[in-house]
């Protein structure tokens, strides 16, 4: 924890602000969040989540920064020292935060990941509140706060753009990582009836496979191909990011056409090999922009105490990614 002398106030001051039509230049005054990740040069979230600081009248930037696993403490402590208002966490920092946070939301320690940073800093009564609520900070003690909204925002993704209904669904899940526990953990949650989980390490999906045994018993899991229909694949890998990569699973043991719908956590390209397979046999299909709009939409709601613009987000996003 980053620790100083002095303590903060709270400040009404920049969410009283006009909402400008365009972003205000960088000044002085100027607040940032960021996203981690390696490698980032892929990342749309600034995209969207700048859109959105405009519309809400901040005079905040987000930033992307590629930081190498080994240095993802420091990187962290260093955002803290500069103030910054929060960041974002992608591959492969989501299971390593854990460790490093001061604090951890209740998101946080139910799904096991930490894809949400939120510094804080002690008021003179001793609260702890959102760097993005204080002003004249010149020093301060200062903490940060993991949450996890990539849970919620795989669900309401699933549920809105497959139209999936997921208490009694059967369902495959390839990639047991940081996505893949956290989408095992949330779908389990939510009542689906058997969930098949595939990963390349097969160690990592029997240990998965254990914790979602013991967590949701009600849930008959399996490591390994269904022999039946699936009511959805889903891809939790990070298979399909590049125009070479080979499918996220073996076609010589599982074929599309078992598959009702398909969903691809990967956004860019909007159409992955695994998406255009999957279509050309008859599934319904999505891919990763809805979830990457929804946990970015309640990360800015974490940091800022105010409700996220969806559609502004979800237009810069689109936009971003697959042009008009």
């Amino acid at each position: 924890m980053v620790r100083t002398k002095l303590l903060c106030t709270l400040s009404g001051g920049p969410y009283n602000r006009r909402v400008p039509d365009n972003a205000e230049p960088i000044d002085a005054s100027t607040r940032y969040c960021a996203v981690y990740g390696h490698p980032i040069s892929h990342s749309a979230s600034p995209a969207m989540q700048n859109a959105a600081l405009v519309h809400l009248g901040l005079n905040w930037r987000y930033l992307a920064f590629d930081v190498d696993p080994s240095h993802l403490r420091e990187a962290i402590i260093g955002a803290a020292r500069m103030k910054f208002i929060g960041l974002n966490l992608t591959v492969p920092h989501k299971l390593l935060a854990q460790e490093i946070v001061d604090v951890l939301d209740q998101s946080a320690k139910t799904w096991g990941a930490v894809n949400t940073i939120r510094f804080e800093g002690r008021t003179a009564d001793g609260q702890w509140v959102s760097l993005g609520a204080l002003e004249n900070c010149d020093s301060q003690e200062i903490r940060s706060h993991g949450f996890n909204t990539d849970a919620e925002a795989i669900t309401r993704s699933l549920v809105e753009d497959l139209s999936i209904r997921l208490p009694g669904a059967r369902v495959l899940l390839l990639g047991a990582g940081g996505a893949g526990r956290v989408a095992a953990l949330k779908l389990a949650s939510e009542q689906i009836s058997e969930l098949y989980l595939i990963n390349r390490t097969r160690s990592k999906a029997e240990a998965l496979a254990a914790e979602i045994s013991k967590r949701f018993p009600q849930v008959k899991t399996t490591v390994g191909y269904p022999t039946d229909k699936a009511d959805l694949l889903l891809n939790a890998t990070s298979l399909g990011l590049n125009a070479n990569d080979d499918l996220p699973f073996d076609p010589n043991r599982y074929h599309l056409s078992s598959a009702r719908a398909v969903y691809d956590m990967v956004y860019r390209p909007a159409e992955t090999a695994l998406l255009k397979t999957a279509r050309q046999a008859g599934c319904r299909t999505a891919n990763g922009a809805g979830m990457l709009l929804y946990q970015g939409a309640r990360a800015l709601e974490i940091w800022t105490g105010h409700a996220a613009p969806i559609e502004i987000m979800r237009r810069a996003l689109l936009n971003h990614i697959y042009g008009d």
